[in-house]
C-alpha cells in the first residue's frame, strides 16, 4: 500500500521546485547535498535528537499524499529532526541506503538505525514516532 516501485515516473513539464514548497516554513529540512546530510546528523547527535529520514520523489503519488502529514508531524514533535531526501536529486546517496520504494522512512539515533517504514502508511508512521518519542522519554527519566 502506498508504494512507488518505479525508478522514474516524472511527468514532462513537472517543476520540482514547486513540489518542495509544501515543506517551507515547517520543521522538515530538505537534504540537497551529502554535506547538508552530514551537518544535520552532526547537529542531531549533538542535540540528542532522533532523526526521521524520508526518502521521497516528486513524481510519487503516495509521497505527495503523505507530505502534509509528515510536515504536521514535524511541527508536533520538535524533539525529532525531520529530514527529506529526493531520490532523484541525490541518487547515489539514496542508493547507499538501498531504497527500493518511495516513500521510505528511517529512524536514526546516534548514527544507528532504530526502525524503518516502507510506504505511505500514516497510522504506522504515527505509531513508530510515538514509540520512539516514548522510548527516548523513558531513557531521560
Amino acid at each position: 500500500m502506498g508504494q512507488c516501485f518505479c525508478s522514474d515516473k516524472r511527468q514532462q513539464g513537472d517543476d520540482d521546485s514547486e513540489q518542495h514548497v509544501e515543506f517551507a516554513g515547517s520543521n522538515v529540512h530538505l537534504i540537497t547535498a551529502t554535506e547538508v546530510w552530514d551537518q544535520k546528523v552532526s547537529e542531531a547527535n549533538k542535540d540528542g535528537k532522533t532523526v526521521l529520514l524520508n526518502f521521497s520523489a516528486t513524481w510519487c503519488g503516495p509521497c505527495r499524499m503523505i507530505a502534509p502529514f509528515y510536515r504536521e508531524l514535524s511541527e508536533k514533535y520538535p524533539s525529532l529532526m525531520f529530514l527529506l531526501v529526493d531520490v532523484d536529486e541525490l541518487p547515489e546517496f539514496s542508493s547507499s541506503w538501498d531504497i527500493k520504494a518511495t516513500p521510505t522512512f528511517f529512524f536514526l539515533r546516534d548514527g544507528k538505525q532504530l526502525d524503518k517504514l516502507v510506504g505511505a502508511n500514516k497510522p504506522e508512521l504515527q505509531k513508530k514516532i510515538t514509540a520512539i518519542v516514548d522510548s527516548v522519554a523513558d531513557c531521560d527519566k
